[in-house]
């Protein structure tokens, strides 16, 4: 881990020499964190001093914007040796973020066998397996010994991506058996590879959603897992750590899209990117709060009457709403991981709901002393119908922040487009309406001290 000490030195080395040799030291994830720290114009200089080896596998640690600054900077002939050497799975993600024309002339520059990979997994979807797989592993044939395997592994395997599996397949490529590297270090040389292999393959489709490759993956206790494709052929594998970088990308997408945030934003993006992130949000969420201040607009005369009402209904607002994301939140979470599905949906609700009414009847009851305090003695009835109020908003707040993504996902949508603050407006119009609206009864038709 490159350490405060560490970048303190480093940024204060002033001969290049030495800082050659710092950077040649360290390890690639380290130098790409320094890199991409550096002023843009230092950049590319500080890229050139790495060793051929080392700036190879820099390069995949960089933020996308940070290696096409770098594209346009150095020669042509360095591109396409960085280009060549990566990975094909890392490769393709680059060309995602790339300009069509800046794709175009690298793809050209490729040998045929790294442009069909990238071409490969360029043609599935976004956020399938076969977008995230890479064409590196290790494939064997059925009749194969343990010998034959090890020496072709060694002839022919040594820059595949893993070699913890091996992969099995017929002449046709159809995936039949999987094999550890264990299992072949510690069976005798003249032992066939079927006799060995296992034929319970866990195996994911191109078109299987990568969130789902993650919980396979993780269910399973894999460090790499096979793609086929519709006729079981072998096409590529997914690794562990492709897997751990889905995970973060979900995570990130899930908590930006419940705070109400568009993209990938990240914590030390300009400033413009964050007003261009936020801003459209921010917007479409003034409007929901303009038709919850809607709601509320016919009972100005009520509240006028009645002044307390200013001072409880913002505790409405926050109390629900935090109650609702509460549980939008853990609804949310369980369906990214894995813990539940639609099919759980009422055990869900069930669970919710008797916690909500605990949660209810103290809140009520909460509400309801803090309403006769801050109200005059002829208005302390308020608190009645302010505890009702809080209690039944409660429990309104629960089940929303339940069924809303249980059936955006039955509906194969993504359960994080719920947002908070939707969720929050949701609950205010629905808290104000039902508030304002008895209290205007209890003033019109009880005929309740003003």
């Amino acid at each position: 881990m490159l350490t405060q000490d560490i970048r303190d030195s480093l940024f204060n080395v002033s001969d290049l020499n030495q800082l050659k040799c710092d950077l040649n030291g360290l390890q690639p994830v380290d130098v790409g964190e320094y890199i991409t720290k550096l002023p843009e114009e230092q950049r590319a200089i500080a890229f050139r001093l790495l060793n051929k080896a080392q700036a190879i596998d820099v390069f995949e640690y960089l933020p996308t914007e940070v290696q096409e600054e770098l594209i346009n900077s150095l020669h042509n002939v360095q591109v396409a040796q960085i280009m060549e050497a990566m990975s094909p799975d890392e490769r393709a993600e680059l060309f995602d973020e790339l300009p069509a024309g800046v794709v175009k002339r690298l793809i050209q520059q490729l040998s045929p066998e790294q442009r069909q990979a990238t071409a490969t997994i360029l043609g599935y979807p976004e956020g399938t397996a076969g977008r995230v797989m890479t064409t590196e592993y290790v494939r064997l044939q059925e009749g194969l010994t343990v010998g034959e395997a090890l020496s072709k592994i060694r002839r022919q395997d040594e820059d595949k991506e893993t070699i913890y599996y091996a992969y099995v397949t017929d002449n046709n490529r159809k995936l039949v058996r999987v094999v550890s590297l264990r299992q072949l270090l510690f069976t005798f040389p003249d032992v066939y590879i079927r006799d060995i292999s296992s034929d319970r393959v866990i195996k994911v489709k191109t078109e299987t959603p990568q969130e789902e490759v993650a919980q396979i993956m993780k269910r399973y206790d894999l460090i790499a897992i096979p793609v086929v494709d519709r006729e079981e052929r072998l096409v590529g594998i997914i690794t562990i750590d492709d897997v751990i970088d889905i995970l973060e990308e979900e995570a990130t997408e899930d908590i930006q899209k419940l705070a109400g945030v568009s993209g990938d934003e990240e914590a030390l993006s300009p400033p413009l990117v964050t007003i261009r992130k936020r801003l459209p949000w921010l917007l479409a969420i003034m409007g929901l709060y303009i038709g919850a201040a809607s709601a509320i607009a016919p009972f100005q005369s009520v509240i006028a009457a009645v002044p307390v009402l200013a001072v409880i209904m913002p505790i409405f607002s926050n109390t629900g709403g935090t109650v609702g994301i509460q549980a939008l939140t853990v609804t949310i979470r369980g369906l990214g991981v894995g813990e539940v599905t639609s099919r759980d949906t009422f055990k869900i609700l069930r669970k919710e709901i008797l916690a909500g009414l605990g949660t209810a009847v103290v809140l009520g009851i909460t509400m309801m002393g803090l309403s006769m305090i801050w109200a005059k003695p002829e208005e302390r009835w308020v608190g009645l119908v302010a505890g009702t109020v809080m209690a039944t908003n409660t429990m309104v707040a629960v089940t929303l922040g339940t069924l809303l993504p249980m059936g955006l996902k039955r509906l194969k949508l993504d359960p994080a487009l719920v947002s908070g603050p939707l969720v929050t407006t949701m609950l205010d119009t629905i808290g104000f309406l039902t508030f304002l609206t008895l209290i205007s009864l209890a003033l019109h038709v009880l005929h309740l001290p003003q």
